[in-house]
């Protein structure tokens, strides 16, 4: 027998993920406009209670956690598919994925230099950065490319404001399991080139070490 959560009358039910994780149980708890439903009926659905929407036209059953790979599925569906492939979620994006930072107003997206960036300006609800990609920077969640924990740590300490690049520098840090350190971050600022930006990310690092008592 499938269980169906309490819904509103004239809505229909959601199907309950099962017991226990699994592949199976993480393609059901994400929602998005399909044949199942439409964006307006899965709205109407948010605002009845019956869904929590995750990002844009993301939605999760009310309860289910967000997690690093869910938030990287509702991330991916505001790409385009055909250019999915081609970009990384990096910067704030990235922090937000991983459960470090507030939802972004605006998709962070990386283009590694190789790939030609000029055919990508005109996609909307999304902010585009040419940048130079290594084989270790770069991981596969949820559908979408996301930039390593490491490399997003370093791009929000180069290029994010301190205003919002320290509270979520000391989140990724804080976080065990994405396995940032601040010796090898602060190693990986030092050998970055760009010397203006190099001394005010040194800021922000320096800012995440307790003074004293």
């Amino acid at each position: 027998m499938v269980l169906m959560p309490r819904a509103p009358a004239d809505r229909p039910g959601l199907p309950v993920p099962g017991p226990g994780p699994g592949p199976g149980r993480e393609q059901c708890e994400l929602y998005s406009p399909g044949a199942l439903f439409s964006w307006p009926e899965l709205q109407a659905m948010a605002a009845d209670g019956v869904l929590t929407q995750l990002y844009q036209r993301g939605y999760l059953p009310p309860g289910v956690p967000a997690s690093p790979q869910l938030r990287a599925r509702a991330a991916a569906l505001a790409v385009a598919p055909a250019i999915r492939q081609r970009v990384v979620a990096g910067r704030m994006t990235a922090a937000w994925i991983y459960g470090c930072a507030d939802e972004p107003d605006r998709l962070a997206l990386l283009v590694d230099a190789n790939r030609r960036i000029s055919s990508l300006r005109s996609v909307r609800g999304c902010t585009f950065h040419e940048v130079r990609l290594g084989p270790f920077d770069v991981v596969s969640l949820g559908g979408l490319m996301v930039s390593s924990p490491l490399r997003t740590a370093l791009d929000v300490a180069l290029h994010v404001e301190a205003e919002r690049a320290v509270p979520a520098l000391r989140a990724l840090l804080a976080s065990p399991e994405l396995g940032v350190r601040l010796r090898l971050l602060r190693l990986a600022v030092e050998a970055s080139p760009r010397v203006p930006h190099k001394n005010a990310a040194l800021a922000k690092l320096a800012a995440l070490v307790p003074e004293p008592e």
